[in-house]
Formats: structure tokens, C-alpha cells, sequence
């Protein structure tokens, strides 16, 4: 019998970290049969709230298949060349 790896996942601490901004650990992580890219930060919780002194994951899930995102068209205002003086 196969192994069924269905709603379930990984996440191993991120060798290639170099900025405070990439990920602390990263991973996959399957939901419904679908392939997810799944990263996590160590964040610690802010005084005065819910989480307050506590230590907790703050996850981002990206689809793998997801496709880039286009790049932005700005529109270019027209000018009229002809100068009134």
C-alpha cells in the first residue's frame, strides 16, 4: 500500500536565509491534494495583546503551481507637443 502524504507537511529551518525579511523555516504542505510552498516566522507576541510574551509561527502559503504575476502596465498621460508661446 502507498503512502497517502494528503493533508500533510513539512517545514525545516531555511539554510539559505540572509535577510531578517526571508523566511526562518520553510517547507511544503499538501491540502486536498494540492501542492503548497509554505514558509514560517518566529514571531513573539506584542504587549498588551492576545499573545502577549508567547512564541508563535506567523505562516505564508503559496500555491506551487501559481503563475508570476504580471507586471503592472501604467497608462502614459498624452502631451500635446505644440507649445502656446
Amino acid at each position: 500500500m502507498e503512502y497517502d502524504n494528503s493533508n500533510s507537511g513539512l517545514l525545516a529551518r531555511n539554510q539559505r536565509r540572509e535577510t531578517e525579511k526571508h523566511p526562518e523555516f520553510t517547507g511544503s504542505i499538501n491540502i486536498e491534494g494540492r501542492e503548497y510552498w509554505l514558509s514560517a516566522w518566529v514571531r513573539e507576541g506584542k504587549a498588551g495583546g492576545r499573545l502577549e510574551g508567547q512564541r508563535f509561527f506567523s505562516l505564508a502559503v503559496k500555491p506551487k503551481d501559481a503563475q508570476p504575476a504580471p507586471k503592472a502596465v501604467v497608462a502614459q498621460p498624452e502631451f500635446d507637443d505644440d507649445v502656446p508661446f
